[in-house]
């Protein structure tokens, strides 16, 4: 789980300055961590806490801060790339209706080492995304017309 001080923590072992500015962004994303943010929503409120903070020096902290592996960036063709302090392995759940997206822990771990050396393939980022409904919006929808994936054993 990320914590205001594992984000410090790892800024200082990646020799990154600390400014006023990251950590306002740092308190933001510690406290929409479950709602996987968009550097919109970041800056705003961010800049409630760090008047001088600009938009620019919000995409740059982030982008900054997820090429030294703090946080991930999730990019989507259709909406706002969004971001991610979780950096265990689990399943991002997208609503396709309100956006939101939630994390679920996978019960199994598949080591990127052991696909490596199987493979020969130089494993350098993982990403799993389930598309679908919310809780709420498949309400609304009453299930959206689609068809509820069935589970396959075996």
């Amino acid at each position: 789980m990320m914590t205001k001080e594992s984000m410090i923590s790892q800024m200082r072992k990646k020799g990154l300055k600390m400014t006023p500015q990251r950590l306002a962004i740092i308190d933001v994303l510690i406290e929409q961590a479950d709602s996987h943010p968009g550097a919109s929503l970041i800056f705003k409120k961010a800049k409630k806490r760090k008047k001088s903070l600009s938009l620019s020096t919000t995409y740059a902290t982030l982008n900054e801060f997820s090429r030294h592996g703090i946080i991930k960036m999730l990019q989507f063709d259709k909406m706002e790339d969004r971001y991610d302090g979780n950096l265990e392995e689990h399943i991002n759940l997208i609503c396709e209706r309100c956006k939101k997206i939630l994390d679920y822990n996978v019960p199994i771990n598949v080591a990127p080492k052991r696909v490596m050396k199987k493979t020969g393939f130089s494993i350098k980022d993982t990403r799993l995304e389930y598309y679908g409904y919310c809780k709420d919006c498949y309400a609304k929808t009453k299930g959206g017309g689609k068809k509820r994936v069935k589970e396959k054993n075996g």
